[in-house]
């Protein structure tokens, strides 16, 4: 081999390492960007409780309280209030059948 097919083979060494290092480097940042972060769990009004939910919380992870009755319809499950999450004040999605009276100002 002569001087000029050595330093094309080493180009192309370094291309693929580059290549898989930036490869790499994606997929990585992907996962990091993508996976949800413990904290998201308690981002949502609404559990869904029951048999198959060992913990006490169930899973919390439903915007509205009819995602989570269809959820559980036809299984050993119900919906209630996730504990952790902070409703607005006047909110009244946090029970959907309670009625609650008004505040005269």
């Amino acid at each position: 081999m002569d001087s000029n097919e050595m330093r094309m083979v080493k180009q192309r060494a370094a291309r693929r390492v580059l290549l898989a290092a930036a490869c790499t480097g994606f997929v990585v940042s992907s996962f990091l960007v993508l996976a949800p972060s413990a904290a998201q769990a308690w981002d949502y009004p609404y559990c869904i409780k029951g048999d198959y939910y060992q913990s006490g919380t169930g899973d919390c992870s439903f915007d509205t309280y009819q995602q989570c009755l269809a959820t559980a319809s036809g299984r050993r499950a119900y919906c209630d209030a996730n504990p952790f999450y902070r409703f607005e004040e006047d909110d009244s999605g946090a029970y959907p059948d309670v009625h609650r009276r008004k505040r005269r100002r």
